[in-house]
């Protein structure tokens, strides 16, 4: 028999009533617009909550999530996701928001099976080979936190390649693509500093960003 889920509806109506009871009106409002200046396309892991990791209420922040923060332009979900936040909702900024101990990037590190996902994750072993003698050589701890950050820069470099964003570029509407990486151990974002705005950014950009490792590995400890 299935478990009762009656805790998370009582959760959910404990919830709605502290909300309108602190912003009367809140829910009303909302479902008049959907306006968020952001979207977030991060990892699916339940500990890497978007809304809250940066202090933004329900309708400030338009949300995409798969395993290890990918995003390759076969995927349709994403790129559909993606069109909806920029061409309807006018999105300026899209964050690409990978994080630190992400399974799916470790699995790939540690070369371990875990089922179907594992054609998912070709991708991040693609970026895995690529930059192969960034990293190879580091200790693992710090082979661990490049190989988040450099699969987070690689698809900073995807979303500004899309037509969706060369597009909305194009004609002149301000976007900006951004790669973070979030800690689970302190609940801190860093910013990777691959900040893309314009098509003739994308390539230097990307190039800037990757030549840091595995320099930016050994300033991060040492600070």
């Amino acid at each position: 028999m299935p478990s009762s889920l009656q805790h998370l509806i009582d959760n959910n109506r404990a919830w709605a009533t502290k909300v309108e009871r602190e912003h009367p009106g809140f829910f009303q409002t909302l479902a008049q617009q959907q306006n968020p200046k952001y979207m977030w396309i991060g990892c699916s892991d339940s500990r890497v909550p978007a809304n809250q990791v940066i202090g933004l209420a329900p309708g400030e922040v338009f949300v995409h999530r798969n395993v290890a923060n990918v995003v390759v332009s076969s995927d349709l979900n994403a790129l559909s996701v993606i069109q909806f936040a920029v061409d309807v909702l006018k999105v300026e900024h899209i964050m690409v928001v990978g994080h630190y101990g992400c399974g799916g990037v470790l699995a790939v590190l540690r070369e371990q099976r875990i089922g179907l996902g594992d054609n998912w994750l070709r991708h991040v072993h693609d970026v895995k080979q690529r930059h192969r003698g960034r990293w190879m050589h580091l200790c693992t701890a710090d082979q661990e936190s490049t190989l988040c950050e450099m699969n987070v820069i690689e698809q900073v470099g995807h979303v500004a390649e899309t037509t969706v964003v060369q597009d909305a570029w194009a004609r002149g509407q301000p976007l900006a693509v951004h790669g973070w990486c979030y800690g689970l151990k302190d609940g801190l974002v860093k910013n990777l500093g691959v900040t893309m705005t314009r098509p003739d950014h994308v390539v230097q950009v990307y190039s800037d960003a990757i030549k840091r490792y595995p320099r930016q590995a050994a300033e991060d400890k040492a600070g």
